[in-house]
């Protein structure tokens, strides 16, 4: 578990990692890291959390707020939103599916794609801000929830990677996980991610999740019915989107 745990880590953020921590796991024995997924956005949403309640008396909420949804990225190398971008740009592309998954290959962003990225940040800002600002929260309850956003996204990955097939011929970095995890990692990650945001963030975290885990089991058959499956990038638009669509249905429930 801890290796599997340092392997995901290193996988999907930029932390540090000395390989030492995750020597001896194979690159095609990452699958079973997906149950350490929700501890992996434990951590980041708590750095991230961490840097907007410290600068929040500094520089205000509105600034603190932007900080803390910066922090996230940097702390991912924007590794999800560049598959939120791509995958944008090819689904809206109105194209073949070939053709559609030629374009998300592409490193080039395009308009779409533009248009995902700028409203993923001032969504997460814009939320993020609220529950800062909020006047029925404390501090505390916010923080709760706002760090209850990146393991909501990265649970609800597993949505997008059960039972589920590789859209692209030959391998990729989706690939060692889409149609690869097993139905007692699938349970375990959902269930783990459950726990997680109920203890942060209570009753009203756990209703979000359940209904960002309803929306993204929907957002992967759009996928699979326009890709015919599911590629890495569609996996990080799977996580930004579950990460945005928590943090609003946090003002629903």
């Amino acid at each position: 578990m801890i290796k599997s745990f340092f392997a995901a880590l290193s996988f999907i953020s930029r932390l540090p990692v000395p390989a030492r921590l995750s020597q001896g796991l194979e690159i095609e024995q990452y699958q079973r890291s997906i149950v350490t997924f929700p501890l992996v956005g434990l951590l980041l949403g708590a750095i991230a959390g961490a840097v907007a309640l410290l600068l929040q008396p500094w520089c205000g909420v509105p600034l603190a707020a932007l900080f803390g949804v910066l922090a996230l990225a940097l702390l991912t190398g924007g590794f999800h939103l560049d598959g939120l971008a791509d995958t944008c740009d090819g689904i809206f592309s109105a194209r073949t599916r070939d053709r559609m998954l030629e374009i998300m290959r592409d490193s080039r962003i395009g308009t779409h794609g533009c248009l995902a990225l700028i409203f993923a940040l001032m969504a997460k800002s814009a939320a993020t801000y609220e529950l800062l600002a909020s006047s029925s929260l404390s501090l505390t309850a916010a923080a709760g929830l706002l760090i209850c956003a990146p393991v909501a996204g990265r649970t609800c990955m597993s949505l997008v990677m059960y039972n589920q097939r590789y859209a692209r011929e030959g391998e990729g970095m989706g690939n060692i996980y889409i149609g690869r995890i097993t139905l007692r990692q699938f349970v375990i990650t959902l269930a783990t991610g459950a726990v997680i945001v109920t203890v942060a963030g209570g009753m009203k975290a756990l209703g979000a999740l359940i209904i960002t885990a309803f929306i993204i089991y929907g957002l992967g058959r759009y996928f699979r019915y326009h890709l015919g499956g599911q590629t890495g990038d569609t996996l990080g638009a799977a996580e930004e989107c579950g990460e945005i669509i928590f943090l609003l249905a946090l003002f629903w429930v």
